[in-house]
């Protein structure tokens, strides 16, 4: 079906007994996503997420930031969860994986580009129809974020944490940018535009998140927050 005929179907009549079945099958398999990734991923213990794009080559040097980052957190007993794809999330679970610690990805299925990356240990590979499920489950297992550079689906993801921690929906936890040169430009609109001009978040607001530019300070951000709590990693 073509991207014209799916609008076309959308504003079809239909009746009452056709949406009542179609709704209700959705429900059911919404719930079946819930039900798996909690059972899964409640087994796992701390982990922190990887994010970036899909679309970044093993020769870019943020591939290399990422893949370091996994290694350094499973070297203090974190587990990784990334979005179990190519690029960024690829090199995530690469460092994870190669370093002989937890690897997990919440991989998202899609028409295209998105297939699970080899580095995903093979009894924490989860597959997802829906993105605000899978966003759930980022949020709800995830210790801290590392967020590397990527497109619209790594700002959703970001901005999504930003919003629940700003507004008390869900706790603080460690947020961290990696990459002056690619989010200066955002950060400084915050700041000027965001902020200054426009008078939309608080000063404090610019404290939910760190920016950094190697791994060695991604790494150590999330373990100086965790340390004056009794959070244990996994050994």
């Amino acid at each position: 079906m073509t991207s014209e005929e799916k609008i076309r179907s959308a504003f079809e009549n239909k009746d009452w007994q056709e949406i009542k079945v179609t709704d209700s099958w959705q429900i059911f398999k919404i719930m079946a996503e819930f039900v798996d990734g909690f059972e899964k991923l409640a087994k796992i213990g701390p982990c922190v997420t990887i994010y970036g794009s899909a679309r970044t080559a093993q020769t870019n040097k943020y591939y290399q930031l990422a893949e370091e980052c996994g290694k350094l957190l499973t070297d203090r007993g974190y587990g990784v969860i990334t979005g179990g794809g190519p690029g960024i999330m690829e090199a995530g679970n690469k460092g994870a994986h190669t370093n002989g610690g937890k690897s997990v990805g919440l991989n998202i299925e899609l028409p295209f580009e998105q297939f699970h990356n080899k580095y995903i240990d093979h009894n924490k590979l989860l597959e997802f129809d829906y993105f605000f499920v899978r966003k759930v489950m980022f949020m709800k297992y995830s210790q801290g974020f590392v967020v590397l550079p990527g497109g619209f689906g790594t700002m959703d993801e970001l901005f999504e944490a930003l919003t629940l921690i700003q507004t008390g929906k869900i706790a603080r936890f460690p947020i961290v940018l990696v990459g002056s040169d690619y989010w200066g430009g955002l950060i400084e609109w915050i700041k000027g535009t965001m902020l200054q001009k426009e008078h939309n978040i608080h000063e404090e607001d610019l404290n939910l998140f760190r920016l950094v530019d190697t791994a060695e300070e991604a790494a150590e951000h999330i373990f100086r927050f965790y340390n004056k709590y009794v959070l244990k990693p996994n050994f």
